[in-house]
């Protein structure tokens, strides 16, 4: 058991939030509004001895605060929070838990999954149980960090327009993993995704930024674990102001690599977008891990249940998170701007963000997040990009965001493949390559609030599509069963096995091409595509026609001809889309031609 010390502790301040350094010592400063008691815990630098166990001193409008002198860059810290433990009204509190801050912006170590970590007897399967076990030796540590970094150049950085803007998505990971031009030791990193030969490459397609799958700290599942595997999407959050350090080259400077990417990309002239998961957390349901916002406020964290034993599962992973409590929206806008602030990003795609508008009576393009948003001066200078949809009720909400926001748009994505496939007329595509002003001409709202895709990295691929969607003869059995011959053929005979792993499972493998699908004109430079060959197929190619002077419907229908003409190989592991914008108005001669 740690020492318990009081003597060095002082006030300090409820704000800001976190754990920040100001070069003398270190102000904590914890958010609980049920908690009784909360202790910050400091560790040796390894992260693997609890040194001091400090019981912050002061509470301010439900904020738990004290200051430690001589703290610094570099410190291993963690809290535990004391309180009622009283599932059955939705309290969960256990000090025994070691708990990650939900501010901390940078982690140390790794997730070792124990039952220790469970707040309740997890061998009995009983989350009414209370254990007593210590899960600090299993848990990750939060580090204090050095904030200051040398943004030289970068404050000249102008904002690219919207409607403009050639979107990439990509994974850190899965891009530069077998990259040639990446030295061994920086592939699959933030430092790899930072090395000249990629920037220049990833110009060299024409687009203006990437949108990089999930970047914030998150942990592998159990059940993955159990099996050998790991989570390769990161949709599993524990963090919302740390950049993962598994994605690092050097662990311990996770934070400032981050930030030399970043760097680096604007120096290439490419922005920097990132998916945010600010719907659910890593923890899972009433029977997951106490590992964060579980152990610190329960019931303020997480939307409940009548029932507050049970948690809403609007997201499909377990639990929903509390946007409806103005101190959970603070602390995502809060995120949102030091990632903008502190990091230099230029946007975000929020995963399932029907959620982050949702109230306790359904979705509301009024709710207090989205307010937030919409009045925030620095979240009002980047993009702001939703995925409008989640698996609640009334989850479905294509249009309906405010002005301000752009939404993936899946109405084009489902009437390009009707088309596609001879299932659609003319008539039908005119309005989704006009910006689908059906669905979001309203309140002054521009065509760039309408983002079109034909797939990304849910679902098929493009080339995968294609073929499913064709009446080729390499789709033996068609569907899934079709499917798994189609990856089996990449993989090779005899691998049927592992293609229902890559399909399934999403194993890291290397089955691809590279091919170039230029049109038969001039206008190749400007629509043509690529299929870039990635590690689990998570690249997508935006493209943008926006160009007045082209007849889009022309331009759509000669790309399409391109790509199914060709004799693509076969390939389940790429993926593409098309941003189609017009910028404007369409001439009612280009509808009536489409007609």
């Amino acid at each position: 058991m740690a020492e318990i010390i009081k003597s060095r502790i002082r006030e300090g301040s409820p704000h800001p939030r976190g754990a920040n350094w100001d070069e003398k010592g270190t102000n904590f400063s914890l958010f609980s509004a049920n908690a009784t008691k909360v202790e910050v815990c400091i560790f040796e630098a390894s992260g693997e001895r609890e040194l001091e166990r400090i019981e912050l001193p002061e509470h301010t409008d439900q904020i738990w605060h004290g200051y430690l002198p001589e703290i610094g860059p570099g410190t291993p810290y963690g809290y535990r929070v004391h309180g009622a433990y009283e599932p059955k009204a939705g309290q969960r509190f256990n000090p025994n838990k070691l708990v990650l801050d939900p501010y901390a912006f940078a982690h140390l170590g790794e997730l070792t999954w124990n039952p220790a970590l469970f707040g309740y007897q997890m061998e009995s399967g009983d989350d009414l149980t209370f254990d007593e076990r210590d899960s600090a030796p299993f848990m990750p540590k939060c580090t204090v960090v050095d904030p200051n970094f040398d943004w030289t150049g970068e404050r000249a950085r102008k904002r690219l327009r919207v409607d403009h803007t050639i979107i990439y998505e990509m994974h850190v990971r899965g891009f530069t993993k077998l990259h040639p031009a990446v030295p061994e030791d920086l592939r699959g990193t933030y430092a790899g995704l930072a090395t000249k030969e990629v920037i220049d490459y990833i110009k060299s397609l024409g687009v203006t930024s990437i949108e990089l799958l999930p970047i914030h700290t998150f942990i592998d599942e159990s059940h993955l674990v159990e099996k050998g595997l790991a989570n390769y999407w990161g949709y599993n959050t524990i963090g919302f102001f740390a950049p993962d350090p598994g994605y690092a080259a050097s662990k311990p400077e996770s934070l400032r690599e981050f930030k030399e990417m970043v760097a680096r990309l604007h120096e290439g002239g490419l922005e920097v977008i990132l998916d945010v998961v600010y719907n659910h957390t890593a923890e899972g349901n009433e029977r997951g891990p106490t590992l964060s916002f579980r152990g610190i406020d329960n019931a303020s964290y997480y939307r409940l249940q009548e029932d507050k034993r049970y948690y809403i599962n609007d997201t499909g992973t377990g639990n929903t998170v509390n946007l409806s409590h103005p101190r959970v929206i603070q602390m995502v806008t809060d995120s949102l701007r030091y990632w903008v602030e502190t990091m230099n990003v230029d946007g975000f795609r929020f995963d399932l963000g029907t959620i982050l508008a949702r109230e306790p009576n359904g979705f509301d393009n009024q709710s207090g997040f989205l307010k937030a948003c919409s009045q925030d001066p620095v979240l009002g200078t980047v993009k702001l990009i939703a995925e409008p949809w989640d698996c609640g009720p009334g989850g479905y909400q294509v249009g309906a965001f405010p002005p301000g926001w752009a939404e993936w748009n899946d109405k084009f994505r489902d009437t390009v493949r009707d088309f596609w496939r001879g299932e659609a007329p003319a008539s039908a595509l005119t309005p989704r390559l006009c910006a689908s002003g059906d669905i979001f001409n309203h309140q002054g709202r521009r065509p760039w609030a309408c983002v079109n895709f034909i797939t990304a990295h849910d679902g098929f691929t493009l080339n995968d599509l294609g073929h499913l969607l064709s009446d080729s003869s390499d789709l033996r059995g068609g569907g899934i069963g079709g499917l798994l011959d189609l990856v089996g053929s990449a993989l090779g005979e005899g691998n049927s096995e592992q293609a229902e792993e890559v399909v399934v499972g999403g194993l890291d493998c290397d089955v691809g091409l590279n091919q170039r699908l230029p049109l038969p004109d001039e206008r190749s430079q400007l629509v043509g595509c690529e299929v870039e060959t990635v590690e689990v197929g998570e690249a997508v190619l935006s493209l943008n026609l926006i160009d007045p002077e082209l007849d889009l419907s022309e331009c759509v229908v000669l790309i399409f001809l391109q790509i199914r003409q060709r004799n693509l190989e076969d390939s389940a592991l790429q993926c593409i889309v098309c941003v189609l914008q017009t910028g404007g108005s369409v001439d009612k001669s280009l509808a009536d031609t489409a007609k």
